[in-house]
């Protein structure tokens, strides 16, 4: 990718297809100048940043549409530099038609994500930041859109931004020590060095923490339904989604396949997985079934077993959770068809493992499915989130600040062990350097090719 910013750059920046207006953004040195050139109104160059003006664009003596002209004059806009949005009626035909006519005026085409790529490198915001532009334009749920509005507003970068200022200082104090390395003085203090440390560590360990939770909420959580054949699965999942989603039938082993749908609870998202029912399989095709309904499980952040409470005994329950359940893997064992047979939850609850929790319900009629819906909720989610939250959700950030954890480790090593000057500053140059790349402070045009190429072209 090109990064030079001396081009001025033409995107649209609304959604391909036909809609009521599409917009049509400039960026760069040249962007008054070109928008004037075809703007016939008000001279674009001799107005105020901040304001819209009505006119048409023109190719010579053809009109092509009747337009209103946005203007952000440099620094005062998204990329720093001259920006002009021109929303046009939203037909494919006129849009191409003014984007090619701006392009012979001197713009040329944007690449994907270099509007983004332009505010970053002038300075508009550090690079998680500008990761954070892109998982808000892709959130598909509140609680999504909460967490990448946070990390966009600052989040956890100005926290760490802080934490490195603190840490370069005393690295330049350790890198003094080497000018005076015959004097044998010490001019950063070892214990507030390793106190300093221990405060980033202690940063560096909640945010790695908080990427489990952080992940699902941006993916959404992955929520198996498993159980026997005709326990009501699929009939579970049509009374979760309020839809006829999957194909009921009193046939064991219709579904054969996993069937995926997301169901939003609260503002968070949940993968709903439909599994074929897990039995000796009669035929090739039904024992693959069977084989994915294993792997899911093993893929899963939420079990769902459901069991039909007129046909499995206690005892059979007992030994499906025992294969199926997992530590780690939060599990509610949902008891079906409650409407049939009276059914005592107690003498089923206590028969399960510690942490497994049961709820009964009809998906028939469905009775009692808000209440397990809640549950769902509660089990993965109720008490880890709140609004001032911090969540990593980036595994480029994972990663980092996994490096940079294994990089303190070791300074904290080098300070126990009483090493020289010289090797304790590379190990701080270490940690300095993976906490730069979260923020932008170290990058490579391999690094930012990698992440900006992922945006949307006009973003």
């Amino acid at each position: 990718m090109n990064y030079l910013t001396q081009d001025t750059i033409v995107a649209l920046a609304t959604p391909n297809g036909t809609g009521a207006i599409g917009v049509i953004r400039l960026s760069g040195p040249d962007a008054l100048s070109i928008a004037n050139s075809v703007f016939k109104g008000k001279d674009l160059r001799q107005q105020a940043s901040h304001t819209i003006h009505f006119g048409h664009i023109v190719d010579g003596d053809l009109v092509l549409d009747e337009v209103l002209a946005s203007l952000f004059i440099a620094p005062r806009s998204y990329t720093k530099e001259n920006v002009v949005e021109i929303s046009c009626h939203g037909s494919n035909y006129i849009i191409q038609s003014i984007i090619k006519l701006l392009i012979r005026q001197g713009a040329r085409s944007a690449k994907p994500g270099e509007f983004t790529l332009r505010a970053f490198l002038n300075g508009q915001f550090d690079l998680s930041q500008a990761e954070a532009v892109a998982d808000l334009i892709a959130s598909d749920s509140k609680a999504s859109q909460q967490v990448a509005l946070q990390q966009l507003r600052g989040g956890y970068s100005t926290e760490l931004q802080t934490l490195r200022e603190q840490l370069v200082h005393f690295a330049s104090m350790v890198e003094l020590e080497l000018d005076f390395s015959e004097e044998d003085v010490e001019f950063a203090n070892r214990a507030q060095l390793k106190q300093l440390i221990h405060d980033i560590a202690r940063v560096i360990g909640k945010l790695i923490q908080s990427f489990e939770l952080g992940n699902a909420i941006k993916q959404g959580i992955n929520t198996v339904i498993a159980g026997r054949p005709n326990a009501g699965k699929s009939t579970l999942l049509n009374a979760l989604l309020n839809e006829e989603r999957a194909i009921v039938s009193h046939i064991a082993g219709t579904t054969r396949d996993t069937i995926e749908e997301t169901l939003n609870i609260n503002g968070i998202n949940f993968r709903l997985i439909d599994t074929a029912g897990i039995r000796e399989a009669t035929d090739a095709i039904e024992q693959i079934g069977v084989q994915k309904t294993m792997e899911k499980i093993s893929q899963s952040a939420l079990l769902l077993y459901v069991f039909d409470v007129e046909q499995l005994s206690i005892e059979e329950l007992q030994r499906d959770i025992a294969t199926l359940h997992k530590p780690g893997l939060p599990t509610i064992v949902v008891a079906n068809k409650v409407d049939l047979v009276p059914f005592n939850p107690e003498s089923y609850q206590t028969a399960l493992p510690e942490g497994v929790m049961l709820t009964a319900v009809s998906a028939k009629t469905k009775t009692h499915i808000d209440d397990l819906k809640q549950l769902v909720y509660d089990i993965t989610i109720q008490g880890r989130l709140n609004g001032n939250e911090t969540l990593v959700t980036n595994i480029r950030h994972l990663e980092a600040l996994q490096k940079t954890e294994q990089a303190l480790i070791k300074t904290l090593q080098g300070i126990d062990l009483q090493v020289t000057s010289d090797f304790l500053a590379m190990d701080i140059k270490q940690a300095l350097h993976y906490l730069g790349e979260i923020t932008g402070a170290v990058t490579t045009d391999d690094l930012l090719d990698n992440i900006f190429s992922k945006f949307c072209i006009g973003k």
